[in-house]
């Protein structure tokens, strides 16, 4: 078993039986506990017991398929093992949520290292988030005391404006969907409608340029916005 990977259970949610078996094998040997799912709803029913560090999702699942299961999936990297090749699907499954899309047929040895990577970055973010604070770049966040800092600066914020740049901070350099950001921040925040959200992004970046001196938020058109770390 390879050595400091130990601990780690990566579920695999693929109805091809000799795809999962040789995903399964291969990753038993290096040294990861792997857990198997055969369809969306035996998925969910896996994630109500258990909470793996990784998840590989197919997306052509019987029953509930992997477009529908990504958003059920909450806080564990997700990295699409899909047949589907259309730039529209990546595009829509990246923003959506997942972590990585990788192409069937793949190297299985670039997908290790995709794994890898993948689970370094969960690793950081647990240990940034086990101080309380939210880091991307030279940007920190509070979520509690509803505080940005950048260097000695500090950014007050609004409720609805530290939720909204939690999630482009936690998704840094990826593009976020408005509707994706909507529903993220939905429960705790009901007052973030589509129409105030361009405000309240428009004041986010003013207070973060003002504090560091650049735009820390990009807005992509025809997806949503990101955040430049």
């Amino acid at each position: 078993m390879a050595a400091g990977k130990l601990g780690k259970t990566i579920l695999i949610i693929d109805d091809d039986v000799n795809i999962g078996n040789m995903l399964e094998e291969t990753l038993t040997l290096e040294g990861y506990d792997v857990l198997r799912a055969y369809s969306g709803t035996e998925a969910l029913m896996v994630l109500k017991n258990e909470r793996p560090n990784l998840i590989l999702l197919d997306l052509m699942l019987p029953g509930l398929s992997g477009e529908e299961l990504l958003p059920q999936i909450d806080k564990i990297p997700v990295i699409v093992v899909s047949a589907k090749t259309m730039v529209d699907t990546k595009v829509e499954m990246l923003i959506g949520g997942a972590a990585d899309y990788v192409t069937k047929p793949f190297d299985i040895t670039e997908l290790l290292a995709r794994i890898t990577v993948q689970l370094r970055k969960a690793e950081s973010a647990a240990a940034d988030e086990g101080d309380g604070i939210l880091r991307a770049g030279d940007v920190g966040l509070d979520t509690d005391l509803l505080i940005a800092t950048i260097g000695s600066e500090t950014v007050s914020l609004t409720r609805t404006e530290c939720a909204i740049l939690k999630i482009l901070m936690a998704n840094a350099g990826r593009p976020i969907g408005r509707n994706t950001i909507l529903d993220k921040i939905s429960y705790d925040t009901p007052d973030c409608t589509e129409r105030s959200l361009k405000q309240h992004i428009s004041n986010i970046r003013k207070k973060l340029e003002a504090a560091g001196g650049r735009d820390y938020i990009e807005a992509v058109y025809g997806i949503g916005f990101k955040f430049i770390p």
